[in-house]
């Protein structure tokens, strides 16, 4: 089987090409001498997957930005809905399924309860748009496709989340973290091998296309996220006291984009479609920890 990967650089990405290596050759632009992929070169784009003459195409490239996407606008239009549907109508000229990441922030976040995948979309923020804006480009362009939400995405590389904090935790004795907002932090590292293993499935059993959430079970606030990684992180050895964590509103970070309050999502479509298991949010991180910590030794 032969893989086009758009976004290999990112979390997700470089996961990714971890996890495909073993049953797929992959060609990701701006790895191996490869140049890498401009996004809003669309006939870039076409040529790119043409010439490739892929078996799969995976776009985990995106505009992350999220408070940048709304002074960005065009930009982000560009990136997560314009190109996707670009990326998707081109593989499926070349017979290729089309797989495409998207988000929770396509959600308004109201309420307490997990969404399923046919809950009414209604984005908050600009990112959220033009991420729904991807998916639909994605649905009308190739119905062989798998469009994965996911959500708090972090990985033992790049920005996110953990590593924030455990910068602050060793520069401060006391963090503020929010405790009004929830989800489920899912690890680059799960997103990946389910998405292989849901890749291989959808390549036997074409019925299985469509939406699915790709999250962590459970889930949590950023507060009692940000508590069970330092404790973890602190047994480890990876910080050398445990500071005070503060919990506080959203409303007392000022940002450019709103955020949702309730980014729960239902994984129950995903596990029952592709028989897998997604473990607990706090296996993952606690793994992230003993990674990092191996890492630093």
């Amino acid at each position: 089987m032969k893989v086009l990967l758009l976004g290999g650089s990112g979390q997700v990405g470089f996961e990714l090409q971890r996890a495909l290596a073993p049953v797929a050759e992959v060609i990701a632009p701006g790895f191996d001498g490869l140049a890498r992929a401009d996004l809003s070169d669309f006939a870039f784009l076409e040529n790119l997957v043409s010439g490739a003459k892929p078996d799969l195409v995976i776009n985990a490239a995106a505009h992350t930005a999220v408070d940048k996407a709304e002074t960005e606008r065009e930009l982000a239009n560009i990136i997560n809905a314009q190109a996707p549907g670009v990326l998707a109508r081109a593989a499926k000229k070349a017979g290729a399924p089309f797989i495409h990441y998207s988000t929770d922030y396509v959600f308004d976040g109201s309420g307490d309860a997990p969404r399923g995948e046919d809950d009414v979309a209604k984005p908050l923020n600009h990112y959220g748009a033009s991420k729904l804006a991807g998916e639909d480009e994605v649905r009308s362009e190739n119905p062989q496709h798998l469009i994965l939400r996911t959500s708090w995405v972090y990985a033992p590389h790049g920005k996110n989340f953990p590593k924030t904090m455990l910068r602050l935790a060793r520069e401060k004795d006391l963090l503020q973290v929010v405790d009004d907002q929830f989800g489920a932090p899912t690890s680059a590292e799960l997103v990946a091998d389910a998405t292989v293993h849901a890749a291989l499935r959808l390549r036997r059993v074409s019925e299985v296309a469509g939406t699915y959430h790709l999250v962590a079970s459970g889930f949590t606030s950023w507060h009692r996220y940000a508590m069970h990684l330092l404790s973890a992180s602190h047994q480890q050895g990876l910080i050398p006291r445990l500071p005070k964590v503060e919990p506080v509103p959203a409303k007392q970070f000022a940002t450019a984009a709103v955020r949702p309050q309730n980014s729960r999502l239902s994984n129950a479509k995903f596990q029952r479609a592709f028989g897998l298991r997604l473990p607990d949010w706090e296996q993952g991180v606690d793994r992230l920890v003993r990674e990092l910590a191996k890492a630093s030794v």
